[in-house]
């Protein structure tokens, strides 16, 4: 059989990190092995929807290029399901669910059970009282034909449990942890169809998975103690199971579980800073998995040659955002200027630096200042406090070591030669500025770092920044013109 993997998200809200990490080794290991990578819904939870959701997530997989074979698709803003082994929404296979439960019934593998919250509340505060692990105590487990029969006729509410067979190790393999292995005395009577008719995640997922044919299941380590419940009902059922992997969690810098309350941990969140796509998918493939090489930028085609589930840390990956930052700032240097652009475009407007008609109006100076600044660029967010400075006719701010290095005896004669030279020049281009500072050393004797580091000073109030012939380009010979004398009057 062909392999067959599935990313199987709830539509509760934004996208995890880690959500796009699991989806991520669902799609190459599908590609590595030139198999299909299916995505299914469980929204079975019907309290924790949130509308919209699903709709974000298809979104932000497209805009990761993690792109699946089958299952639920944007359609012209529209969610639509493609492929044989539908629904792949599991609100719309609650027949599919009621006959498979219906097995287990019939097998006395699972059995109706009434026992009220409350009950069960006090179950298991007076297991903890006791020293025990809070659990179902099986109280429903035996209940008479008659019995069962008279609550039903009277719909009380139920649930109905998987029953645990007792005594009994339930094991199973794992590509990542290895051999895993559970008593059933440490396991609980699982709820398998819920009081409102909905299967539970566990029930759900193994008869999903074996219905889709799904050959490896890929997927976070917190589901690694539910396994042997998977396990033991696809025994229940006589199928199967599928291969496991479970992947380590995306830790923070306390490696601690990454979470919202430490910042930025959804897809969006990224992409609304301007990080590219390419940068955040490369990154998060390392967070978790080495490649053989200790290679660090990769292709989307370059990761699929590379990965292997064996590779896969048990350990959790730490999420080092100055590593990311390091990564995005490698492709932005490498991407294309006027991709950029349209990705910066949104910032720009949103800093008020320039209208939508003016970017489309200033495409050609925009992308010279891109090429100019994009080296000191983590994320295109950064991109207007970047160029902000090329807006002003004055400097609006002058760093304390630049009025240190302007209080030096020859700057009020470079700011006068540059003025002079720059006036009589009707426009400022590079091979102008590089030609200018020749004449000023020549004439006047000033080089080095007393004449680049010095007009810098003068037209920026910075020691430091971008190219300095670019600064100049880019600002126009009437706002460098007014920056000079803005600092002859007020810092020179």
């Amino acid at each position: 059989m062909s392999v067959r993997v599935r990313f199987a998200p709830s539509p509760t809200g934004f996208v995890h990190i880690g959500s796009l990490r699991t989806a991520l080794y669902n799609f190459l290991y599908a590609k590595k092995m030139q198999g299909n990578y299916v995505l299914r819904v469980e929204d079975t939870d019907r309290t924790r929807l949130v509308e919209g959701a699903l709709e974000g997530m298809l979104r932000a997989m497209d805009w990761a290029s993690v792109n699946h074979d089958e299952g639920v698709v944007l359609e012209d803003g529209k969610v639509a399901q493609i492929g044989e082994f539908g629904p792949y929404i599991q609100s719309e296979r609650l027949e599919i669910y009621s006959s498979y439960i219906n097995t287990l019934l019939d097998k006395g593998d699972a059995y109706h059970c009434f026992c009220t919250k409350e009950r069960l509340e006090r179950v298991r505060e007076e297991q903890k009282q006791a020293g025990l692990d809070p659990k179902y105590d099986g109280h429903c487990r035996e209940l008479s034909l008659e019995e069962l029969q008279d609550k039903l006729d009277r719909g009380e509410n139920h649930v109905i449990r998987m029953k645990l067979p007792e005594n009994k190790n339930i094991s199973f393999d794992d590509v990542v942890r290895g051999k895993v292995s559970i008593h059933t005395s440490d396991m609980d009577d699982q709820v398998l169809i819920k009081a409102d008719g909905f299967p539970t995640y566990h029930f759900a997922v193994v008869v999903d998975d074996h219905l889709m044919n799904i050959t490896h299941v890929i997927r976070g380590e917190e589901w690694l103690t539910s396994t042997p419940k998977h396990v033991l009902l696809y025994k229940m059922f006589g199928w199967e199971a599928p291969t496991f992997v479970h992947l380590p969690n995306i830790l923070n810098s306390e490696r601690k579980k990454l979470s919202k309350r430490q910042g930025d941990v959804a897809v969006e969140d990224f992409k609304n800073k301007g990080y590219l796509p390419e940068a955040l998918v490369n990154y998060i493939a390392l967070v978790g998995w080495s490649p053989e090489d200790n290679k660090e930028i990769f292709s989307m085609d370059e990761l699929i040659e590379a990965f292997s589930l064996e590779r896969v840390s048990k350990s959790g990956g730490v999420f080092d955002t100055a590593k990311l930052n390091w990564v995005n700032s490698h492709y932005i240097k490498e991407t294309d200027t006027d991709r950029l652009i349209d990705i910066a475009t949104p910032f720009i407007i949103k800093e008020k630096l320039m209208s939508k008609e003016e970017i489309e109006n200033s495409r050609e100076w925009l992308k010279m200042a891109m090429d100019t600044v994009k080296d000191r660029l983590d994320y295109l967010a950064q991109f207007p406090s970047e160029i902000k400075m090329f807006f002003s006719d004055k400097v609006d701010y002058v760093e304390e070591e630049a009025k240190e290095f302007m209080k030096l005896e020859h700057m009020k004669e470079l700011a006068e030669a540059l003025k002079a030279k720059i006036s009589a020049k009707d426009e400022i281009t590079p091979d102008f500025v590089s030609s200018m500072f020749k004449e000023i050393q020549k004439e006047k004797g000033i080089k080095g770092k007393n004449l680049f580091m010095g007009t810098r000073v003068i037209i920026t109030g910075q020691n430091h920044g971008p190219d300095i012939p670019m600064v100049l380009t880019l600002l126009g010979k009437e706002k460098v013109l007014s920056r000079i004398d803005y600092m002859i009057s007020n810092h020179i």
